[in-house]
């Protein structure tokens, strides 16, 4: 595996910020943060191939420690899971990734230290709008595919260039359909200072393969 070096985007000279999601395995974060990402996420949704539950998503957050930050993503939670979802895996940041409105987030973050973060999935310009109404309430915007049979993970991108000239409120972040042969290009197109990638780097749903994790930050990196 390569590490992933010094970003050569234009505009900032920072690297980007990586953030692979979906781990489920002590392996896989290793592997992630071996090749230099900046965050991991852990996905607490039943429906998904990528679901832990709280217990082991617990486990691989005191695992990763304080060698990455550590989002759990949750979908429509209950306020009592979403307290417990808190409560036990201690997250750097929660990630809310269903039809969570502006008032249910600004409760979340009076009650918890985490980052907040909201995806949103991007259907036209009208999407960005809505995404400042989370001023105040998210502390970035993720941007990602419109929800279709799962809120994510689809390995289906979206128009990129909706985003490319807009002037966004909040911190934001690109999601949806990324992998190693697109990011590059995803970061040129957007000016993206942070990806998230899930089914991109898997050889199978939810199966995290070590190559496309670092073929993907080298990417992202260059």
């Amino acid at each position: 595996m390569r590490l992933c070096g010094p970003s050569k985007r234009r505009f900032k000279h920072v690297p980007t910020q990586v953030k692979i999601c979906g781990l489920s395995t002590e392996f896989s974060i290793d592997a992630a943060i071996a090749s230099g990402a900046s965050h991991i996420g852990l996905v607490h949704f039943a429906p998904s191939p990528r679901h832990v539950t709280l217990e082991r998503a617990a486990a691989l957050r005191a695992y990763a420690a304080a060698r990455v930050r550590v989002a759990l993503l949750l979908v429509n939670a209950t306020a009592e899971l979403t307290a417990h979802a808190i409560a036990t895996v201690k997250p750097d940041i929660v990630q809310f990734h269903g039809t969570e409105t502006p008032e249910w987030l600004r409760l979340v973050k009076q009650v918890s230290k985490a980052e907040i973060w909201k995806a949103m999935g991007v259907q036209n310009i009208q999407t960005l709008h809505d995404a400042a109404s989370y001023h105040g309430a998210a502390d970035r915007i993720l941007f990602d595919t419109p929800a279709q049979a799962l809120p994510g993970g689809t390995g289906t991108a979206f128009d990129w260039s909706i985003i490319a000239a807009h002037d966004h409120k909040l911190p934001w972040g690109l999601a949806g359909g990324l992998n190693p042969s697109n990011v590059a290009e995803a970061i040129r197109i957007t000016r993206a200072d942070l990806v998230d990638v899930s089914s991109g780097v898997e050889s199978a749903p939810g199966i995290k393969d070590v190559d496309r994790i670092a073929a993907f930050i080298q990417a992202a990196s260059i």
